[in-house]
């Protein structure tokens, strides 16, 4: 009587390393997958994407200029088009700069009607006026 005893405790053992083992197996699979697919994979959107690099001029106080780059974020919640936005400068370059902030248009006309937009041209007057030099190259994809 204990042989089969014995046997059924071996067979569940068994069972159980061979469910563990399956698992195991399915979750390095998984991962395997997963970063084979991620590693190939990217966008080419067809949207518009205007980097802006910003000198101040000196003597500008902190409260003007987060007044100009909170004043972004007041245009892209008024301006059609605009997408996404960036805000906070992680790293400069170059380093002369002091800050910087993005800006994604739906589309050309987009771009083009944020440059154009009365609520644009307030806010640019304001802030020309604290900037010593800036840079707003727009990138796309054909």
């Amino acid at each position: 009587m204990r042989i089969p005893a014995l046997s059924r405790k071996l067979g569940d053992e068994m069972r159980n390393r061979m469910v563990v083992a399956g698992a195991v197996a399915a979750v390095i699979f998984g991962a395997g997958f997963a970063a084979g697919q991620a590693k190939n994979s990217f966008a080419q959107p067809k949207t518009v994407l205007q980097v802006s690099l910003i000198k101040w001029k000196k003597g500008v106080s902190d409260a003007d200029k987060q007044k100009a780059i909170d004043g972004v974020k007041e245009m892209a919640g008024q301006i059609p088009g605009v997408k996404t936005i960036w805000l906070k400068t992680d790293r400069m370059q170059p380093r002369d700069y002091d800050t910087a902030f993005a800006i994604e248009f739906a589309s050309r006309d987009a771009a083009n009607g944020y440059a154009e937009n009365p609520i644009h041209e307030k806010w640019s007057k304001a802030y020309l006026e604290i900037r010593e030099a800036s840079y707003s190259p727009q990138l796309t994809n054909p």
